[in-house]
């Protein structure tokens, strides 16, 4: 009977096995036509180093992929050492490239041994790709892989589709157990403290971040329980202040004690943020995130901020561009550019608003300036692309700047949806063309429009309706 066992076992083949798999964990009524599908769809070389029932939980996730998307899955191999991990990406169609995935999987903090490529035909529809990496933690580190893998996999969609910088911030998804979401937000104030003239450089504030991945959670909280609608509490907030002052005590580099310092310092000198605010429209509905994080800040409480200092300033974060908006007191207009200069456009911009308080003196006592920059601009050669990337991202900017700011409906002060407000209401915004948005008025004028923002087409002067400060001599 054993040798009857032994040859009756030899005989059958590796898809007789996933067969009865699929019926043991999927019932038959769903098992058959996964199994039409998939049953010969896999090569030699899977069939090798694929268990069925290891299979079967990739057929799950190619069966369940659209054109175009991915599928992802971390897990701990089966009498892994400690610290490896695995990592499998599935997609339909074309296959992911070791040049686009290998920089994006080591920029979140781990080293990959190996990658093994699998081309899967189904009995119908495009190919499938099933990339397989073996990945390895640094150091003496460990995870447990069930809990981090939902960040990971999320962290690494969005890297992939382009929603996400590609940097070293990436890698507090393993360090500090960090969202991509909350790391967006530590990265926005990195971009912050380069346009302010901070000394030390973004890679050395992404390895700070990483060798105190503690404190990077608290920086994290505090800026929850000072802006999240939902847990806002200044008390709790104070509280964290001081548990984040006493960790900075023990911090021994003086350099990286700077970079620590100076996020508190930015955390604390915020007023407003949108980053609770999500969906596509105005009114903060559900949804995905927006596409863009501002931060509204006292200029006054900037650590190291450079002279003047304007009351006001409105920083805007997105992944294709950054923008600042300056403003010298509460009732201020001055033009919005269009800049060529993202290393130091907010030097720029401060340039401008000096000059603009000389020349509006005779107006109002004091001016408004803003700026920005484009990052995945296309070539100027191509011109119409390239001025449609413009207008597609000083839309967002100004998406921005209104959602921080308050509306007035008739005599009633309307502060944004989802906003912790810590100042007074603040519902002043007028901006002007400036150096490459000398015809961008009407755009302006019909994201007022989209907001239901109270100044309508005086929002931005210059349009093709409204008035025109130049031709009336003001």
């Amino acid at each position: 009977f054993a040798v009857e066992a032994r040859l009756a076992s030899a005989a059958r083949r590796w898809e007789d096995d996933l067969r009865q798999v699929l019926n043991d964990e999927e019932g038959e009524a769903r098992a058959a036509p996964l199994y039409k599908r998939f049953g010969t769809a896999f090569p030699t070389a899977y069939e090798e180093a694929v268990s069925p029932r290891q299979a079967v939980a990739d057929i799950r996730r190619l069966a369940a992929l659209d054109k175009g998307s991915l599928g992802l899955n971390l897990y701990r191999p089966l009498e892994g050492p400690a610290g490896r991990l695995g990592f499998k990406l599935y997609r339909q169609g074309a296959p992911i490239t070791l040049s686009d995935s290998l920089p994006m999987l080591e920029r979140m903090g781990v080293r990959v041994l190996s990658e093994r490529g699998y081309e899967i035909h189904p009995e119908a529809g495009e190919a499938l790709w099933v990339h397989d990496f073996s990945l390895q933690l640094p150091g003496s580190d460990d995870i447990d892989a069930e809990t981090i893998a939902p960040l990971f996999e999320e962290s690494f969609a969005r890297v992939f589709e382009g929603a996400v910088e590609n940097d070293d911030f990436n890698r507090l998804v393993l360090r500090a157990g960090l969202s991509a979401d909350e790391i967006v937000v530590l990265r926005a104030y990195a971009k912050v403290m380069r346009q302010t003239g901070f000394a030390l450089s973004q890679a050395f504030i992404e390895s700070t971040l990483a060798l105190h991945p503690r404190i990077a959670r608290m920086l994290v909280a505090l800026f929850k329980l000072r802006f999240d609608p939902a847990q806002q509490d200044d008390g709790a907030a104070a509280s964290q202040v001081n548990a984040i002052e006493q960790a900075l005590d023990r911090v021994s580099s003086l350099s990286e004690d700077k970079v620590l310092r100076q996020y508190l310092g930015l955390i604390i000198a915020t007023l407003r943020t949108n980053y609770w605010r999500t969906g596509a429209g105005t009114s903060g509905a559900a949804g995905p995130r927006r596409a863009f994080l501002s931060f509204k800040f006292d200029s006054s409480k900037i650590p190291g901020l450079p002279e003047p200092r304007p009351m006001f300033e409105i920083f805007v974060y997105s992944p294709r561009f950054e923008g600042v908006h300056l403003r010298g007191g509460k009732v201020a207009r001055g033009g919005l550019r269009w800049s060529d200069r993202p290393e130091d456009f907010r030097t720029e911009v401060l340039g401008l608003l000096k000059a603009q308080m000389v020349k509006n003196v005779v107006i109002v006592p004091v001016g408004s300036k803003g700026g920005f920059v484009l990052k995945k601009a296309p070539p100027m050669t191509d011109r119409e692309a390239f001025l449609n990337e413009g207008i597609v991202c000083y839309s967002d900017y100004l998406r921005g700047l209104l959602d921080v700011t308050d509306n007035r409906v008739g005599d009633t002060i309307v502060p944004p949806p989802h906003v912790v407000r810590h100042d007074a209401d603040d519902p002043y915004l007028v901006v002007a063309a400036d150096k490459g948005t000398a015809t961008f008025s009407d755009y302006a004028n019909a994201i007022s429009a989209e907001y239901g923002f109270w100044l309508g087409d005086a929002f931005a002067s210059g349009g093709s309706v409204g008035y025109d400060h130049k031709d009336m001599g003001i």
